[in-house]
């Protein structure tokens, strides 16, 4: 199997790459082969690529510089999903596609089950669903995956902004009104793979008996105050020297943002364990083992 992996140098699509290529021949085209900036060109790359799978966690993920720039959002996250789609539907091949919570207002004190209404709050969380849409209007084999609070032990994140941080004030203060799940990238990949390997013979059915959509999060939930103490805490029993002695929880209105984040950002995994077995680490447990490969380099 010939399995076509965009955004393969972002954190999720880096590490898909180790547990994909268990499973089938991974191809891994950098910008210059496919752009999806550039979604006219899509297609001709494709029928270059010839995959047999196509996994696309390739985003514009900048959630405050999307609010000026939205008809670049709008091309990587909507427009050039559609053209993925279009050409994997005419030619019976399946696609997995990452979304987001973003796509929810955040609104209710339950989590977000996949046939809830969304709403988004901002271009990015509109630029997401209209990904979303366009995929499910291509009408092929398709699992749309909505993932939140995604981090890792590299790249551009959360987990290492904190750290950063960490090191370089007494205090910190972090907002404690917006609850969801921290989830790394690692605990996602694993899933993913695992819902491939197993299902590899018959993706197309096992896509329709998740009516296309499965929310994918570490299990439990806390606020990014709690996600920030956790990683001080976490590192500081790891023998990294810090400065950091107060992490002030403070509320969204004391950290005006461009884009309007979900207050509730927590996602129902039932249709994802049901359909497919899977269930993700606690968020904790996952944040440990970010941590240790965090702290040996």
């Amino acid at each position: 199997m010939r399995i076509l992996l965009t955004g393969s140098s972002g954190q999720v699509g880096g590490a898909l790459r180790r547990p994909l290529s268990r499973i089938g021949s991974v191809i891994a085209p950098g910008r210059g082969e496919l752009d999806l900036a550039q979604p006219d060109g899509v297609a001709a790359a494709l029928d270059r690529l010839a995959p047999d799978l196509i996994i696309n966690p390739a985003a514009y993920t900048a959630v405050d510089r999307a609010e000026d720039e939205p008809e670049l959002a709008m091309r990587v996250n909507a427009e050039s999903p559609r053209r993925l789609a279009a050409w994997a539907a005419a030619r019976g091949v399946a696609l997995m596609h990452f979304s987001t919570d973003y796509v929810f207002d955040g609104t209710g004190e339950r989590p977000w089950r996949e046939d809830d209404a969304p709403a988004p709050l901002s271009v990015y969380g509109a630029s997401k669903l209209a990904g979303e849409t366009a995929v499910r209007v291509a009408a092929g084999a398709h699992l749309i995956i909505r993932a939140s609070w995604v981090y890792a032990a590299s790249g551009t994140n959360f987990l290492r902004a904190i750290a950063r941080l960490a090191r370089e004030r007494r205090e910190l203060r972090i907002v404690a009104d917006q609850i969801g799940a921290p989830t790394s990238a690692r605990a996602i990949a694993e899933a993913v793979a695992t819902i491939v390997g197993e299902n590899v013979e018959a993706l197309p059915e096992a896509f329709a008996r998740s009516r296309g959509v499965v929310h994918l999060a570490c299990t439990g939930a806390t606020s990014w105050h709690g996600f920030a103490t956790a990683i001080v805490e976490g590192l500081r029993v790891r023998g990294m020297p810090l400065e950091a002695a107060t992490i002030v929880p403070i509320r969204t209105a004391e950290y005006p943002t461009r884009a309007h984040r979900p207050s509730n950002s927590r996602l129902d995994q039932s249709r994802l364990h049901e359909v497919f077995g899977v269930m993700l680490p606690h968020w904790t447990d996952a944040l440990a083992v970010e941590l240790d490969e965090f702290v040996r380099f």
